[in-house]
């Protein structure tokens, strides 16, 4: 059985997905998840405090897909299944992607984005330290900061091309082996 947060959060995601997040009231929200207005401040303090939670609902997404396609192999490889799975679930995504972006820079919240980031960032970088010591990417590279421009760009081409450009699948496919190509030439990926 789907906890109380959890019905929170689902049903947060789906008024502010109807209504706006403007628009959106917490007694909306308890409604929609089947609990008591009293119910909700025991989890949240506000219906922007939600936000956080949405997000890593998005996190957890990539970060299982991510686990459970990426196989061992080149490091190239790798990336390619990382560029896809963010891709697809970018795609898939879109308008819970649109309203985490808008959820968070409207509140304080923003700042949670590391915390929240993290688990994705330490899968990552583990992947580019087997990488290093396989002697797969370049030895200079910094696992740490890389992780995160990584993640990064693959999620800034994956929202230009799904929520902004709404390109053609020729197109969307063109950008990610650009993008695979970019981001393999900068880790000077030998495999």
């Amino acid at each position: 059985m789907v906890d109380k947060r959890e019905r929170i959060i689902q049903a947060a995601i789906d008024v502010f997905s109807e209504k706006g997040i403007e628009k959106a009231t917490i007694s909306e929200i308890v409604n929609k998840a089947g609990i008591a207005q009293g119910t909700f401040y025991l989890y949240f303090t506000s219906k922007l405090a939600v936000m956080p939670a949405i997000a890593e609902v998005m996190v957890n997404k990539i970060l299982e897909g991510i686990t459970s396609e990426v196989k061992d192999g080149p490091i190239s490889q790798q990336i390619e299944v990382i560029i896809r799975v963010i891709f697809n679930i970018t795609n898939e995504y879109k308008e819970l992607t649109k309203l985490i972006y808008t959820g968070l820079t409207q509140t304080q919240y923003v700042g949670n984005w590391e915390t929240i980031y993290a688990p994705l960032y330490r899968w990552i970088e583990d992947l580019l330290q087997k990488g290093k010591e396989a002697q797969a990417i370049h030895p200079d590279v910094n696992i740490k900061y890389t992780a995160k421009i990584l993640i990064g760009s693959i999620e800034s081409v994956a929202e230009q091309v799904y929520l902004y450009d709404h390109l053609d699948a020729e197109s969307i496919a063109g950008h990610k082996k650009e993008l695979h190509k970019f981001v393999t030439n900068a880790l000077r990926a030998y495999q």
